[in-house]
């Protein structure tokens, strides 16, 4: 990376540790609260590429020991280059190699078995991926087009949750069903709209309407 590529980087959190503590939060709260949408705020200089929101989680959750697989959209943009820069995360070019994934909106997602699934003796050692979409909403919002509407069940969620998930590969669900039958392996996912993000641990349920 030259000092000219460096120049052109935008900054970090203003304050890394107290900015990297926020997002933690806000991203274990999707977590615990699977289809809870959950609004990201952060003062980073988040790249061109990709959604803001996607950015400033990454830039929480990474470190210099974490690998990081980026889709091709993002991989070819100063996302990559900003991500390297302030976490020393190491990028990797195989989806299975990596603990953290990013998938750009456009972009195609591997299969999630294509990711590290973990063990049942060692389920921490599965991948978590970070997929932007292009909104995700409470179902009592308006959605454009044939958005699918999803009913979520499982820990966390009390009796269910509902929301409308744009931008997103039909395949998902299907695969997201394979996923969940896994735990105690399997991935883990966070949904990113440009300033928000939904959680989708392992042990949830998607059932989707048309």
């Amino acid at each position: 990376m030259n000092a000219n590529m460096l120049s052109t980087l935008g900054a970090g959190f203003t304050d890394a540790a107290l900015g990297s503590q926020a997002v933690f939060r806000s991203a274990l709260h999707a977590l615990a609260h699977p289809g809870r949408i959950v609004e990201l705020s952060h003062d980073a200089q988040v790249p061109s590429q990709g959604h803001g929101a996607s950015a400033a989680l990454l830039l929480a959750l990474l470190d210099p020991d974490c690998r990081l697989w980026l889709s091709p959209s993002i991989a070819g943009s100063d996302a990559a280059a900003w991500l390297r820069f302030h976490t020393g995360c190491v990028l990797v070019d195989e989806p299975a190699q990596a603990q953290f994934a990013w998938i750009g909106e456009g972009d195609a997602c591997p299969p999630l078995d294509a990711f590290a699934q973990g063990s049942d003796a060692y389920p921490d050692q599965s991948a978590t991926c970070v997929i932007d979409v292009a909104n995700v909403m409470d179902v009592s919002a308006p959605a454009e087009g044939s958005a699918p509407r999803w009913t979520l069940r499982g820990p966390g969620i009390q009796e269910r949750n509902a929301i409308v998930v744009e931008g997103l590969a039909p395949a998902f669900t299907t695969q997201w069903s394979a996923n969940h039958a896994l735990f105690p392996r399997g991935v883990d996912v966070f949904l990113a709209a440009p300033q928000r993000i939904v959680g989708l641990p392992r042990t949830t349920r998607i059932e989707q309407e048309a």
